[in-house]
């Protein structure tokens, strides 16, 4: 069976040897065996494992969170309403963020669309109530039916 070196794997997985020693002190690599010199030496399996928890820390999962996860997964099929429960939260706490991260981008296109348009009209005032700084439910109609007719949000804004 092949194993690699810490600075292998870190190649080969775009991190740092210092990135790798953290996730191993934080309890995160118990499954990674060391030869005589005391050097940590990585399996084809292990960078499996090492993928995952990669994969979840981009999921915003915490370390600490990680390491639960990673300890449940050595205890094998004993843990395995655990890790499904885990899991569920997770994909329950991301679904919540990207209904939020759309939210904001449909804003922020709404607003560069508000923007382009203010630009080729030279004034801001096109969108605003009269006499007032508010903006005119028809601005926010007439992008909705922008919308509403095929057009994309992303390119209404664009230049």
């Amino acid at each position: 069976m092949n194993t690699y070196s810490i600075g292998e794997v870190a190649r080969k997985m775009g991190l740092t040897v210092e990135a790798i020693r953290y996730y191993d002190h934080a309890g995160l690599l118990p499954f990674v065996k060391r030869d005589s010199g005391g050097r940590r030496r990585f399996t084809e399996d292990n960078m499996q494992l090492m993928q995952m928890i990669l994969d979840l820390k981009r999921a915003g999962v915490s370390i600490k969170e990680i390491a639960y996860f990673v300890s449940w997964r050595m205890d094998g099929d004993d843990s395995l309403g655990q890790r499904y429960d885990f899991l569920d939260q997770h994909e329950k706490n991301l679904e919540d963020q990207i209904q939020t991260l759309e939210k904001s981008l449909s804003y922020l296109r709404f607003k560069k669309w508000y923007y382009k348009t203010a630009l080729e009209a030279g004034t801001e005032q096109i969108h605003l109530m009269p006499d007032s700084t508010q903006v005119n439910p028809k601005t926010y109609k007439k992008y909705q039916s922008l919308i509403n007719s095929g057009k994309s949000a992303k390119s209404l804004g664009d230049k």
